[in-house]
């Protein structure tokens, strides 16, 4: 029989079987199916029509005590889990289409035998086993005496202090900063910056990503009061765990469930949880709070880079770091008129332009300096970095309310960008 022909016969069954019936077969016009309910599912034998009836239901019964000999579970998954064993044990009972005259403790015996290639390949398995541990002790013996010897050539390394600072001063002379490690010494205490003391804290943090061509805490049942600034550009996102009606409606942040308390951050969390964020994309120029542009030209042996900044004045801005590439240097360029601080991280080859406040006495300035003939696509991409005490999306919180009676609980907004 093929296999088409046995998938055929086994998709036709449940069409035949009908609810409510008491009968333990059904025939077609070439075959007969026996079968037995086992709780969700059923064991079937397929025969023709000429066998004995009698024989066939005795060989159903037999092959149903077998099934729960040999699953844990009879569902699904654990008859699958098992349908090798169930394999074997029905091949002990049914052989060409012929039951066999054995018994369920004959059918365990014979499926339990062992064979001699099945312990040939166990011992060569175990060989291997036992001698990958043996290489595993050898490694582990050779790198516990290579720490021995370090140990050992320690003091001859202490010796070296010396050059090691003579390279650390090389560094620092080449603009590299070199953080010392410094132990405490007795008596000193560490200064632990000081946990929140108010029982709420609000953070609004803002990131800006911005491309531009070359060319041009606490378990309070509350909700929070927000003023999103008006900016039609800029598309609010609330928590999934927030009301978006609310917020929609009212500009409320509050929990689709009042009964939940208002999510919280570790007191040691700078990040806190992330309750609302906001995107905007803007091909307008000037939407962005600082702007860059930079001139490279070559003249003789020599080329000539001047950049300015133009910040707007959404907001003022610290810590400003312009970090301009350049080409590999055996030397820092020389640079001839800067409005601001400059560094040369010769190990990057980047040359970092900062600028610690800029604001309404500052609001664009500029820098020159001179390298060694280099193609101008080499001073690009230029990358700034700066932090901000005001938001971009002048978000602001308002207000905070109760949901449970009582007074609004003391807060502490802070806001960084």
């Amino acid at each position: 029989m093929t296999r088409i022909r046995i998938e055929g016969l086994l998709a036709a069954f449940p069409k035949l079987v009908g609810t409510g019936k008491q009968h333990t077969y059904v025939e077609t016009e070439n075959v007969r199916y026996v079968y037995q309910p086992i709780e969700a599912l059923y064991l079937l034998l397929v025969t023709n029509k000429q066998s004995n009836i009698l024989e066939d239901l005795e060989t159903l019964r037999l092959l149903s005590k077998l099934v729960p000999e040999y699953c844990y579970t009879l569902d699904e998954e654990g008859i699958c889990k098992t349908a090798f064993e169930l394999i074997f044990a029905f091949d002990e009972v049914v052989c060409l289409g012929h039951k066999e005259n054995v018994t369920v403790a004959q059918v365990k015996q014979y499926c339990e035998m062992e064979s001699h290639e099945e312990k040939l390949h166990k011992l060569v398995l175990q060989s291997k086993i036992n001698e990958t541990k043996d290489i595993m002790k050898r490694k582990a013996s050779e790198i516990d005496k290579s720490k021995i010897d370090k140990n050992r050539g320690l003091g001859m390394q202490l010796g070296k202090s010396q050059k090691t600072n003579q390279f650390l001063e090389s560094l620092k002379a080449e603009g590299e900063l070199i953080v010392e490690d410094v132990q405490p010494r007795a008596g000193q205490s560490r200064v632990v910056a000081p946990a929140p003391t108010d029982p709420i804290t609000l953070t609004a943090e803002e990131k800006l990503n911005v491309t531009l061509k070359r060319d041009g805490g606490i378990n309070a049942h509350i909700q929070v009061q927000v003023e999103t600034g008006g900016n039609p550009g800029i598309l609010f996102k609330t928590h999934p765990n927030m009301n978006k009606e609310l917020f929609a409606n009212e500009n409320i942040l509050g929990l689709k469930d009042p009964n939940r308390p208002f999510p919280t951050g570790s007191a040691g969390d700078a990040a806190g949880v992330g309750l609302l964020k906001w995107r905007m994309q803007s091909a307008d120029e000037s939407m962005v709070p600082l702007t860059i542009n930079c001139w490279p030209s070559v003249s003789a042996n020599e080329t000539y880079v001047s950049i300015e900044y133009e910040a707007s004045a959404m907001f003022d801005l610290r810590n400003v770091v312009i970090s301009v590439p350049l080409p590999a240097l055996r030397e820092a360029p020389n640079v001839n008129q800067i409005d601001g601080e400059w560094r040369y991280d010769s190990r990057n080859s980047v040359l970092e332009w900062s600028i610690v406040l800029i604001d309404n006495s500052n609001r664009s300035g500029s820098m020159e300096f001179v390298v060694l003939p280099a193609d101008s696509s080499v001073f690009f991409p230029i990358s700034v970095r700066f932090s901000a005490t005001s938001l971009y999306s002048d978000l602001k919180v308002a207000n905070i309310i109760p949901l449970k009676g009582g007074g609004a609980p003391p807060s502490s907004p802070r806001e960084r960008i």
